[in-house]
């Protein structure tokens, strides 16, 4: 059975992520409304009701403004490690579970396996997808490639893998400079140079 994935948004104003199988899928962050959630799953011919999990990579509000609204509209779990749930979303208690780096976590036939990553967040990780033999990376908002992204990202098949922005124009842009240190950090950002 071939395996489905789409970005339903990539940015400052939201990220969401689709991996599925035609029957089953999770979403790797709600940072959209479950609203824009629905309607931009219809535009692909892909249904929320196979959704059957959300993976939350970290508690910044673009990987989260969505997130309550969706999970508790359609009752689905969310997988959160503990520093993000503190630092993050508000959830019905029922709708929590808990994962830890490197354990894969079974959502009917897919595999989800989270690892961490350098990010300035309370516990940041990004995500490798498996189904019949295809592995899909989720690298999203990465401050350097450490040794786990490597690894991970070194059996993907399929990635989808962030960069923000590019050096020269982040140095002559208009930012100030405490946001510029930030992004460029080692939990900031992947610049394009580096992704590539």
């Amino acid at each position: 059975m071939a395996i489905f994935i789409a970005s339903l948004n990539s940015g400052s104003n939201g990220n969401c992520y689709y991996v599925g199988n035609g029957r089953e899928a999770v979403l790797i962050d709600a940072g959209i409304s479950p609203g824009e959630t629905e309607k931009r799953l219809l535009q692909l011919g892909l249904s929320i009701t196979t959704v059957k999990a959300i993976f939350i990579s970290h508690e910044h509000i673009d990987h989260v403004k969505g997130l309550s609204g969706l999970a508790n509209k359609f009752g689905l779990p969310v997988y959160i490690t503990a520093g993000t749930l503190q630092k993050g979303p508000h959830l019905i208690r029922k709708l929590s579970r808990s994962f830890r780096a490197n354990e894969p976590v079974e959502v009917g036939t897919l595999r989800v396996t989270p690892f961490t990553k350098r990010h300035d967040a309370a516990d940041p990780h990004s995500f490798m997808i498996s189904h019949g033999g295809a592995n899909v990376g989720v690298f999203t908002d990465i401050g350097s490639a450490c040794e786990q992204v490597i690894h991970y990202f070194g059996q993907c098949h399929a990635a989808f893998l962030e960069a923000n922005y590019d050096d020269l124009l982040l140095e002559s842009g208009s930012y100030p400079l405490p946001l510029k240190n930030r992004i460029r950090s080692d939990h900031g950002h992947l610049s394009n140079s580096q992704a590539l």
